[in-house]
């Protein structure tokens, strides 16, 4: 059990992040016997903000509670080093979680963190930036900008505003003339979309965005040839239906290292969801074991 903690609460992330809820996660820590300092930001400079306030404690494990993109935030800081991850998933999806099979009811996932069980994660890096999820170039990120826009200048939600976003995005449909050096092997490709994993993802069946594990060292590349907006649909069909691997038209590769470049001098990529301007060329590696999390007691025969 981790006897000291900083539990940092994204207060933008919805259900459980009232007062009431926060005052409920700090008794059940203290209850349980923990040091636990809880506190919550609003934005992602209040984030940083508090982790590096955190940092300055030494504390025995940094919980993140928000969605992917708080968790990323947080772990960025902590690969490298003996503190723990812990994660509290109050996001709408949140993957890193499910993946690791922690659970995502708050109080289940609060007496996760503290049974403190740790074991370790493989990280992907891209030109020094980390990322725990996946990566991904074309199309993704120009829809992540454009429903940034349109949540500043409209004020619409997040989920109406990323359909309208995604809409736009395919009527202009971009395409990214890329070469990719892949296990010492060389692919150039026009695609409308880059997909680079944490270690491997499921990409057939209802199962589909899952990962089996987090620890085999590798990184996943998911690349599409030149293919229209009914190709694009038509892939996402044969995904479903458990035959993707047989379309001519979608590549998938795994490897420790991947090198992307292009004639653009900066690139908009995305990390976890975050869209970040990068300059090109974009060195990816995995870094394998590189961030501690506090997960579920897994028997030694499953994987991480």
């Amino acid at each position: 059990m981790p006897s000291r903690i900083v539990v940092i609460i994204n207060a933008s992330a919805g259900a459980g992040t009232s007062t009431e809820a926060i005052d409920g996660l700090t008794e059940q820590f203290r209850s349980a016997g923990l040091d636990a300092q809880v506190t919550s930001a609003r934005n992602r400079a209040e984030l940083v903000a508090a982790e590096e306030r955190a940092l300055g404690e030494a504390p025995h494990a940094v919980v993140a509670g928000g969605g992917d993109g708080t968790v990323s935030i947080v772990a960025s800081r902590l690969v490298g080093t003996e503190i723990a991850l812990g994660v509290l998933p109050l996001g709408t999806l949140n993957h890193f979680a499910k993946d690791l099979h922690i659970p995502v009811d708050i109080a289940e996932a609060a007496r996760n963190i503290i049974a403190g069980n740790v074991g370790t994660v493989d990280v992907g890096e891209v030109n020094g930036r980390f990322f725990l999820n996946n990566s991904s170039l074309g199309i993704y990120p120009e829809i992540v900008r454009d429903r940034e826009i349109q949540q500043r200048r409209l004020g619409a939600g997040k989920w109406p505003a990323f359909m309208r976003a995604t809409l736009a995005v395919l009527r202009r449909y971009p395409f990214l003339s890329v070469r990719l050096i892949v296990n010492g092997e060389d692919h150039r490709r026009r695609t409308p979309f880059v997909f680079i994993g944490n270690n491997e993802y499921r990409m057939e069946g209802f199962n589909v965005g899952q990962r089996a594990r987090l620890d085999a060292g590798k990184l996943s590349l998911y690349v599409t040839r030149h293919t229209g907006r009914l190709g694009l649909l038509r892939l996402a069909a044969m995904a479903l239906l458990g035959t993707l691997r047989q379309a001519k038209e979608f590549e998938a590769l795994t490897a420790e290292e991947i090198l992307i470049e292009t004639h653009h001098g900066r690139l908009r990529v995305a990390l976890d969801g975050e869209v970040t301007l990068i300059d090109t060329p974009l060195r990816y590696r995995i870094r394998p074991g590189a961030l501690r999390v506090i997960v579920p007691a897994l028997k030694p025969s499953d994987g991480i």
